[in-house]
């Protein structure tokens, strides 16, 4: 069973420019997330997916680096089209997406969510922080009964997707057309695992978290 893994990567990044390449914790943000890939054992191989070959300069020893078209640099470009590139170019098994913008995620976490796939147990998994309290949606709450308030410790947690990883069989994408099957297993992250970088604000707390955390890979 072959199992690959993947990290979409554009430079032309709009919400916070240079984004994937800005330094973090000594290396270029785009780093951490492919250096923690290569050390999940169960992974065959872990490939850069962008237009551009400069990346190359900005990733740890090991790393593949695939050449995309440079349409899917597109502003108006959906995820899914960027994942269906990739995978009808290089076939595994077994498919590991993962994004740059979650550097603390750890080896741990893929790894053991990759478990439950490799054996069988889930279609797919992805990672997500677990939120326990009183949440709206529409105007409505979604997790309790205005007429009967329960505590938060007996209510039912909310999900939320911090994007780091997902992973999914080849036929889950194929035929199906998603990354999250009908079986997913769901991977708790929370703290520094569910931080997430999309902009300046988010940059600046992860600077001071390596500082603080003293993380130095």
């Amino acid at each position: 069973m072959k199992v690959v893994a993947f990290v979409p990567i554009k430079l032309n990044s709009q919400r916070l420019p240079n984004k994937n390449i800005l330094p973090i914790g000594g290396h270029p943000l785009c780093w951490h997330i492919v250096n923690t890939l290569l050390q999940v054992m169960d992974i065959d191989e872990v490939y850069v997916y962008c237009s551009d070959d400069a990346v190359i300069q900005y990733l740890p020893e090991g790393a593949n680096f695939k050449q995309r078209d440079k349409r899917l640099d597109g502003d108006l470009i959906k995820g899914f089209e960027i994942y269906e590139s990739f995978v009808n170019e290089v076939d595994a098994d077994i498919y590991v997406l993962a994004h740059t913008t979650s550097p603390f995620i750890k080896a741990e976490s893929i790894g053991k969510a990759l478990s439950y796939v490799i054996d069988g147990d889930n279609d797919s998994a992805f990672s997500a922080e677990r939120i326990q309290t009183f949440a709206w949606y529409q105007g409505e709450p979604i997790n309790y009964d205005l007429n009967d308030v329960p505590r938060t410790q007996d209510m039912e947690p909310i999900w939320i997707e911090t994007s780091a990883f997902f992973i999914f069989r080849k036929e889950m994408f194929t035929e199906h057309h998603r990354r999250i099957g009908f079986h997913p297993y769901i991977q708790e992250v929370s703290g520094l695992e569910a931080i997430d970088i999309d902009e300046r604000k988010d940059y600046e707390l992860a600077l001071k978290l390596f500082e603080m955390e003293n993380i130095n890979e």
